[in-house]
């Protein structure tokens, strides 16, 4: 299903019954990076997942994106659906999201959940950034997929699991690479620690043992600026920890929603 909403055809899915649970996806993913989850938690909630613009079925207009569009992106979801009020779940780059949805949205927000992702980049960092931009604009997203699938993935869950692997390998592939680019663009410009204090609605912070690219500590810096949080590591797993622990990860987040959802 699609809709338009801040300027762009969003598509969805819903699946479910009871209070929405919304999902936000990784950069080079798809709401499929939700099945698992979808699957858990559908039998006592509404669970609604999304293509982020410049991903999957969603427009991809050309960049550069801010998170803070991004927001407006699944504000305009959310009301365009007729949602008065979500549990919000975002993983990387949707983890991102949450944040400044967080902030700008807060009278839409039952709950937050927010999984391998950071609140604040140093400056050092966004070099990184530049370079990946540089490098899709000059060959397509292709040379993205293995740096991921390294970082994303321990090296035993990439040997055991070549059926994931695939998986992973085909979404990063059909990412546009301009919407790869643009979001490529807002990554980088997440610095909300501070702010968090002023994020009121209970919160759980879920990380992989073993992420580089996110790794526990800002999981940390994130949950102690939250007012009402708690903290899940998984191990062993890495960036991607809703597929490398699927059951450990259901099971946080499950507990998490039960309990703010009464």
């Amino acid at each position: 299903m699609k809709i338009t909403a801040n300027g762009i055809d969003i598509h969805y899915t819903i699946e479910g019954e009871g209070p929405v649970v919304t999902m936000s996806h990784a950069l080079g993913c798809n709401l499929s990076l939700w099945d698992k989850q979808a699957q858990a938690l559908s039998g006592r909630y509404r669970v609604l997942r999304y293509d982020m613009r410049g991903h999957g079925h969603t427009s991809a207009p050309p960049g550069p994106y801010s998170l803070e569009q991004m927001a407006d992106d699944l504000y305009g979801l959310l009301t365009g659906l007729g949602v008065r009020q979500t549990h919000l779940v975002g993983i990387s780059m949707g983890g991102m999201i949450g944040q400044i949805f967080a902030l700008k949205y807060p009278m839409l927000l039952q709950s937050l959940v927010l999984c391998s992702t950071t609140s604040h980049y140093p400056a050092a960092a966004r070099s990184a950034w530049v370079e990946r931009i540089r490098t899709v604009e000059a060959n397509g997203v292709e040379p993205m997929v293995e740096p991921a699938i390294q970082r994303w993935f321990t090296p035993s869950f990439r040997e055991h699991q070549p059926d994931v692997m695939d998986r992973v390998h085909t979404m990063i592939r059909n990412t546009p690479p301009q919407g790869y680019i643009g979001c490529c663009h807002a990554i980088p410009t997440i610095d909300v620690t501070d702010r968090l204090r002023e994020v009121r609605c209970p919160a759980l912070v879920i990380a992989g043992k073993g992420d580089p690219g996110t790794p526990v500590a800002m999981a940390r810096d994130i949950q102690a600026a939250l007012p009402s949080s708690e903290l899940a590591i998984l191990s062993p797993a890495s960036h991607l920890c809703n597929l490398e622990q699927p059951d450990e990860f259901n099971r946080a987040l499950l507990d998490f929603l039960d309990k703010v959802a009464g």
